[in-house]
């Protein structure tokens, strides 16, 4: 049994519940089993819209946020009825060519991906105009003005920091040896935000308490970046490094470089790790042994709210999320890690974040 502080998915959880259960519905079954008497759900109703997706060269099954976008598409075509279409990159080449290939599929809807699907986002969307996109991870201003680059993007972005610093700071109260460690895949805002916050946790664990707790991979210990996220043996190279040098706990920020993070953890027997984006219990449960906790990014949900907010009407206003509205969170902790002090300690720093009293990417 996992202590629980997975903010935001259990109160979240019971609210549907209590929805659920607030009132019985007034009408009748839409369809029943008359033999057996079984009532059956009613079929979901057409509806004539198509929304796709273009992976970034992690691919669909990474482990982390394509996997967790696509997991959105799947339930917007399971419970909205539309129709779906997806894309799947595996290389930086594949970009131009797979949003063509979603354009020439009639798509509504064409949502990439990651930072890196960017440039070629941008310029799918100034060249079909007809069109709505939206992009993951991403602002779409790749000329820093402030302003969308195109008028039919729609940013989809995680205030990431937040949740790494809650993670940060536990990482600091649990590690045995003073050292924690965490790297990235390529030194991009939407990987290195994560770094920051978990950074600044820590930092702020150390004021907080008068401890020593030391991060490696970022900030003044230097940079880790593999410099791709395809390279899982570099990436267990990496954390062996940071083993070496008495890491107990280790955070990758690589996509599917975090399985090479993970064998080197779970074959070390004294180390534990911190998943990003997906609960890594869940999509590498493999590794469930080792993890210390995840870092969420509820991509799969705002996948499919954008979807169902798009069909009545699409919006350029950016999706944020945060810790306020449950975009982003932190999953269970491994039982006997966190000690009930920390839990207290990390319900007041989350609160202090919403209020705006604690900077997540600057504390420390």
């Amino acid at each position: 049994m996992k202590n629980t502080i997975r903010f935001g998915a259990i109160a979240a959880a019971s609210a549907l519940v209590l929805a659920a259960c607030a009132s019985a519905p007034e009408d009748e079954p839409a369809s029943s089993d008359t033999a057996g008497g079984t009532e059956t759900e009613a079929p979901v109703e057409t509806v004539d819209y198509k929304a796709c997706m273009v992976s970034d060269q992690g691919g669909f099954d990474d482990a982390s946020f394509n996997e967790s976008a696509y997991d959105g598409l799947v339930r917007a075509s399971e419970e909205l009825g539309i129709e779906t279409a997806e894309a799947e990159s595996t290389a930086e080449s594949d970009y131009g060519p797979n949003l063509q290939a979603q354009v020439d599929e009639g798509c509504d809807l064409i949502i990439t991906v990651g930072f890196l699907l960017s440039g070629a986002t941008v310029e799918a969307a100034l060249a079909n105009p007809d069109v709505n996109f939206a992009i993951i991870d991403d602002l779409a201003d790749n000329d820093f003005d402030g302003e969308i680059d195109a008028p039919n993007i729609k940013p989809i972005t995680f205030e990431t920091d937040e949740a790494s610093f809650l993670a940060g700071y536990a990482a600091a109260s649990a590690s045995t040896t003073g050292t924690l460690g965490t790297f990235g895949g390529l030194e991009i805002p939407s990987v290195t935000i994560f770094m920051d916050g978990f950074l600044s946790g820590a930092n702020y664990f150390n004021e907080e308490t008068g401890g020593d707790v030391a991060v490696l991979g970022w900030g003044d210990s230097g940079a880790s970046f593999v410099g791709n996220f395809e390279d899982a043996p570099a990436g267990q190279n990496i954390t062996q490094g940071f083993l070496d040098q008495g890491a107990d706990i280790v955070m990758p920020v690589a996509g599917p470089v975090g399985l090479g993070a993970a064998s080197a953890i779970q074959s070390a027997g004294d180390a534990w790790m911190i998943g990003v984006d997906s609960d890594w219990t869940e999509s590498a449960p493999e590794y469930a042994d080792i993890m210390f906790t995840s870092v969420l990014k509820q991509i799969s949900n705002a996948v499919y709210d954008t979807i169902e907010t798009s069909l009545e009407g699409f919006s350029t206003d950016p999706y944020v999320g945060t810790l306020e509205n449950e975009g982003v969170g932190i999953a269970d902790f491994a039982e006997g890690t966190v000690d009930d002090e920390t839990l207290a300690a990390l319900e007041e720093i989350r609160a202090g974040i919403i209020a705006g009293e604690i900077e997540p990417s600057a504390a420390g």
